[in-house]
């Protein structure tokens, strides 16, 4: 495939640059805020201008790119992969709206092994309907969003089982814990890469289901996986969960 890479001067962009060589993919286009307006070929500061086109565009930016990136996906017919995190409501409404035209994997991560975690929270809340459900995840203290964007994806895989609860994030007030709530809590600290568990909890006994990464590199091999998978879909938004049924 002909890749374009949004967000390459950074630390996933690079990784990701990486992987693309190591499995043989075409690097056709670097993009990032970071490079200055007269970089060198194939690379540039934003999508406005860009000569070349490719097969798809992998997003390892920041939230707010998506303005950049969209619209030039829609006016090219180009599928998008969305790799990051914190987008604002507007952003999010409209990654929607362009995946009425263009096809667009939308995860709030892209390890096939969180998409395994959350399929088995999903099934495990199913079994315990009356247990407490904490999500606890720890990141680096560099991460900017809170809580992370996989913390919010399993604590949906429990809204869809039970579509009374509501976020508790932070908890942070005096009072009993209501029975519909499930409680998500951030940890930031030193170079931690990702570690999430959700507790799932009644008076006799508990489940802890738990996920470590070790190596930036899955987020890489995942994304590449999603972009396999997205450029034979029609116009949509896909996630890992059609991704992993498909």
């Amino acid at each position: 495939m002909r890749m374009i890479v949004s967000g390459a001067a950074g630390r996933m962009g690079q990784i990701l640059i990486q992987q693309l060589a190591q499995e043989g993919e075409e690097l056709v286009a670097a993009v990032s805020r970071s490079y200055p307006d007269d970089v060198s070929a194939h690379q540039y500061a934003s999508f406005a201008g860009m000569k070349e086109t490719g097969d798809v565009v992998i997003d390892f930016s920041h939230h707010s790119t998506v303005q950049d990136f969209l619209p030039w996906c829609i006016a090219h017919h180009v599928p998008a992969v969305i790799a990051t995190t914190g987008h604002t409501a507007s952003e999010k409404a409209m990654i929607v709206d362009a995946a009425r035209q263009i096809s667009i994997f939308f995860t709030g991560n892209t390890s096939v092994g969180i998409a395994l975690l959350a399929n088995m929270v999903r099934d495990a809340v199913k079994m315990f309907p009356d247990a407490d459900v904490e999500i606890v995840e720890i990141h680096h203290h560099d991460k900017q969003d809170v809580p992370s964007g996989t913390a919010l994806m399993l604590a949906d895989a429990v809204k869809e089982v039970r579509p009374d609860a509501w976020y508790n994030i932070g908890r942070h007030e005096n009072g009993k814990r209501d029975p519909h709530e499930i409680g998500i809590h951030s940890l930031r600290i030193g170079n931690e890469t990702g570690t999430h568990e959700v507790h799932i909890r009644n008076g006799e006994e508990e489940l802890v289901l738990c996920h470590h990464a070790y190596d930036r590199r899955l987020f890489a091999k995942g994304a590449l996986q999603a972009a396999r998978f997205l450029v034979s879909q029609n116009a949509g938004l896909y996630t890992m969960k059609e991704m992993l049924a498909g």
